[in-house]
């Protein structure tokens, strides 16, 4: 009996041991504090509409006293994720700026069947028959009429699984979004790629990549989280897909390239492509950060990579989104 009471108490033991110390690589690696709520005037509200036989799902955020006229901007979360949690993870970044310069938010749900994932480029992880393209441009056409936003400056930015969205609807579906921001994202190779690119090029195109991305590769590979995890097939480097980008909108020459030093020891470095039809091509590098949009109201968790304070991801994501109608104003005045 006592024997007996001796292993228990070593099995309990060793138990506890075990759940001690997973909880501390929880806590260190995956655990990250939620940010700071602020004072947000503008309202919040929640809708839906069906497309394709489904019932879809999203957010707004309208800012006070909104006049007609303005932008509307497309916030898409990653994988398994949702429009609530995609607002957090920026820390309210995109409502900030949406008070700051007077433009609609919508933040779109992907479809559950889909097990929250966007129907992207990728042939590996393909969610099946769910049509995003078709559900976000019509979100797009029934948002215009509803707040009263410009039809000519819709655009859609979006993180991990919502970034490789981004460039889908870049692809397929420029006459309804003019330009969009890839975060973490690059686009797959031949062998891992359905989209059909329009005939007409695509909109404007901005990735934003970490260099130390464990999930999406900077330099191109295999998509996964530890090689176990989220496996979505191979993707081109950053630097190759936005030359991809480049080539379909018939940008030759090199590019403008910058380099600037930001707090924390960050540096990033931007690559423009530009030419006379009003597109712009646009990589943004940020040295040494890891999976997900660098802002300075969250820390990703550690799993994820290196978390980046600067540049404010979202801040840099709408002044490359607000340019875009000065550049087409630009290019329509000298036709």
């Amino acid at each position: 009996m006592k024997t007996f009471l001796r292993i228990l108490r070593w099995c309990v033991s060793i138990i506890v041991s075990a759940a001690v110390i997973m909880s501390a690589l929880f806590a260190y690696f995956v655990y990250t504090p939620e940010p700071e709520k602020p004072n947000l005037p503008g309202t919040l509200a929640s809708g839906s509409i069906d497309v394709g036989g489904l019932r879809r799902t999203y957010q707004t955020y309208i800012p006070h006293q909104l006049r007609r006229g303005v932008p509307l901007v497309f916030v898409m979360h990653g994988s398994g994720e949702s429009a609530d949690r995609m607002r957090r993870e920026t820390g309210y970044g995109f409502d900030r700026l949406a008070d700051e310069h007077q433009f609609a938010l919508v933040y779109p749900n992907a479809h559950r069947s889909a097990r929250g994932d966007w129907n992207a480029c990728g042939t590996v992880g393909d969610t099946g028959g769910v049509d995003d393209v078709a559900f976000l441009s019509t979100l797009a056409t029934k948002l215009v009429t509803e707040i009263g936003a410009d039809a000519r400056r819709v655009f859609a930015a979006g993180s991990s699984r919502g970034g490789f969205m981004a460039l889908r609807l870049a692809l397929e579906a420029p006459d309804a979004f003019r330009a969009v921001a890839a975060v973490a994202a690059n686009v797959h190779t031949p062998d891992n790629f359905k989209c059909k690119p329009a005939r007409n090029g695509t909109s404007s195109v901005m990735l934003m990549n970490g260099t130390k991305d464990p999930l999406v590769p900077f330099d191109g590979g295999a998509v996964s989280l530890l090689g176990l995890f989220y496996k979505y097939g191979t993707v081109m480097s950053a630097s190759e897909s936005a030359q991809y980008f480049a080539d379909l909108n018939h940008m030759v020459g090199a590019p403008m390239t910058s380099e600037s030093p930001l707090a924390d020891d960050v540096r990033v470095k931007d690559v423009l492509w530009r030419n006379d039809s009003g597109v712009e091509v646009e990589l943004v590098e940020v040295d040494g950060a890891g999976h997900g949009i660098p802002q300075p109201y969250r820390r990703h968790p550690r799993l994820l990579g290196p978390s980046r304070k600067a540049p404010n991801g979202p801040d840099v994501i709408w002044r490359f989104f607000d340019r875009q109608t000065e550049i087409r104003q630009r290019v329509q005045s000298l036709k």
